[in-house]
């Protein structure tokens, strides 16, 4: 029997796929690697100048934005800094703005159940639809005496109720604002002007009540009367509209035509664009030609405010 001769090629065994995990490859000598930390933070510094410019590209442009975005917001600058502020002024009649207000104004009394009707069914529903189209007022009722008082229907508590009021107006001219703190008011109109109505209506509406307190009792008093005489002045010289026929009665013979209303002496009296729209009165309303609805009236002053930004 021959024996097999040794093979010339020793036998080829492939490579343990443990090898590499148990002697890994030379790592690379210190001189390699500190070529490409080197390399690599250079690309890192090269990199840094262009996020910071893309990062104030974008700063940049969402401030220019902004304005855009947010209309109702402003940025001032005051004493080196700058503020934000929400604008809620709104324009008065021919402003530079171009925009005609419409005119409405309602005649009151502060302790009268027709006023917080007249407020609570219509001006406060209207005036949250057509806030920025109408120059709103509101007017006081009473008769002026000789010795520059006012007389008021339901006697001084009424008067300063009515002075309380218009202080509130002039302090926080925002109808936001004072309509609230009146309806609040109104709501318990015999209550008026008792301390503590008005102390929980000027919280719950967020009016300084010490502010109202010293507007009312300014110089003495002479500050708030002056506010009312002037109001109740007012009431007393606006003159509804008056038939061509009527109007050239001789006014010596109007005093013989008592049912003939010249001036506003009912309270509630809605006027609008300087014209008796309706009025509340012993809790009916009346003479109201296009109806005492909401709709009825923001409907009118829609179309009032459209003609005149057209003429």
């Amino acid at each position: 029997m021959l024996e097999k001769s040794p093979s010339p090629h020793p036998p080829h065994h492939p490579p343990s796929p443990l090898r590499h995990h148990l002697h890994p490859p030379a790592a690379p000598s210190s001189s390699a690697m500190d070529e490409k930390t080197s390399s690599n933070m250079t690309q890192v510094r090269r990199a840094r100048p262009i996020v910071l410019v893309l990062l104030l590209l974008v700063f940049s442009y969402t401030l220019w934005q902004w304005p855009s975005t947010h209309p109702g917001i402003t940025t001032t600058g005051y004493g080196g800094a700058v503020v934000s502020e929400t604008s809620d002024a709104r324009e008065p009649v021919g402003s530079s703005s171009g925009r005609k207000l419409v005119p409405l104004e309602a005649h009151i009394i502060s302790k009268c159940p027709d006023t917080r009707d007249a407020l609570r069914q219509l001006i406060l529903p209207v005036m949250q639809q057509v806030l920025d189209k109408v120059d709103f007022q509101l007017s006081y009722i009473g008769k002026l005496t000789e010795d520059d008082g006012v007389e008021c229907k339901h006697g001084p508590t009424e008067c300063l109720g009515n002075i309380i009021e218009l202080c509130a107006r002039d302090l926080y001219p925002d109808p936001k604002i004072n309509l609230g703190f009146i309806m609040c008011l109104t709501k318990d109109y015999r209550q008026i002007p008792d301390r503590a109505l008005v102390e929980d209506c000027a919280l719950e509406h967020a009016i300084d009540f010490d502010a109202l307190n010293e507007c009312a009792a300014r110089d003495n008093g002479a500050h708030g009367m002056d506010m009312l005489r002037k109001s109740v002045q007012r009431s007393a010289e606006v003159r509804p509209s008056i038939p061509v026929s009527l109007a050239e009665i001789p006014p010596r013979s109007l005093t013989y035509m008592p049912n003939l209303q010249l001036d506003v002496s009912i309270s509630c009296t809605i006027r609008l664009d300087d014209e008796v729209y309706c009025v509340r009165d012993s809790g009916d309303w009346i003479d109201c030609p296009h109806g005492p609805g909401v709709n009825d009236l923001v409907i009118a002053i829609e179309k009032l405010y459209q003609q005149q930004q057209q003429s």
